[in-house]
């Protein structure tokens, strides 16, 4: 049998503002502090040993992560950083509020923007001051792979390409691994495991900083899954 954990962050200070965070590196608020060590407690109790780490480039991810490793007694466990773990980029909504947008464009289309599969919100400007171009975890990033906007078929096609050539690998090798991310970059990476349908995988919704186990055939097709 192998095994993996996921953890989506902690509530985040935007989380808690109601605002579109995408790529933003905003911080864990003092209550998505609480909830990553609860669950870092709760797989300590369930006597869960990792051998490898894998995070985003973002810090309420990376945060999580340490926060979990440290409850554990695990903060030796080498990690892996990349930026393909990040959440959705969600374009120029980035920075608003959600209820505000709902009652400016309509609930109906803002919904299309935050829950369809493929359609993509109103795409950032590259000059825009939260755009990603600017910032320097991503320079040696090509210009076209970097994302201004994103839909969850976007999001999963750059996540899958690490999921196969790092975090599976790994996997395989019977490594026990964290993966401590966010609600669509794990959203895609279960789709995937799962083989949910494109119709079906909006409706899932994984809460903040509760630990997702997935125990594995050799195959990596799931035997079960289950929340600690």
């Amino acid at each position: 049998m192998r095994r993996i954990v996921f953890v989506r962050h902690g509530v985040s200070e935007w989380n808690l503002l109601n605002l579109f965070t995408g790529w933003v590196d905003v911080d864990l608020s003092e209550k998505g502090v609480l909830e990553a060590e609860e669950a870092g407690r709760k797989i300590k109790e369930a006597g869960i040993e990792f051998d490898l780490a894998f995070t985003s480039v973002l810090r309420r991810a990376i945060k999580t992560c340490h926060i979990i490793l440290e409850e554990t007694d695990q903060l030796w466990v080498p990690e892996v950083k990349s930026w393909r773990l990040n959440e959705r980029h969600y374009g120029d909504l980035q920075g608003l509020n959600k209820q505000e947008t709902a009652e400016k464009y309509g609930e109906e289309l803002v919904h299309q923007w935050r829950r369809s599969y493929n359609t993509l919100p109103p795409l950032m400007n590259p000059d825009n001051p939260l755009s990603p171009a600017n910032d320097r975890r991503y320079a040696n990033l090509q210009k076209r792979v970097i994302p201004m906007g994103e839909n969850l078929e976007t999001t999963l096609e750059r996540v899958i390409p690490f999921w196969e050539d790092q975090i599976a690998p790994a996997i395989l090798d019977r490594k026990t691994v964290l993966v401590a991310a966010h609600g669509n970059s794990l959203r895609a990476l279960i789709k995937y495991i799962e083989e949910i349908p494109d119709d079906e995988i909006m409706a899932l919704e994984i809460p903040t900083g509760k630990p997702l186990v997935y125990e594995l055939q050799d195959d990596l097709s799931v035997i079960k899954k289950y929340y600690l």
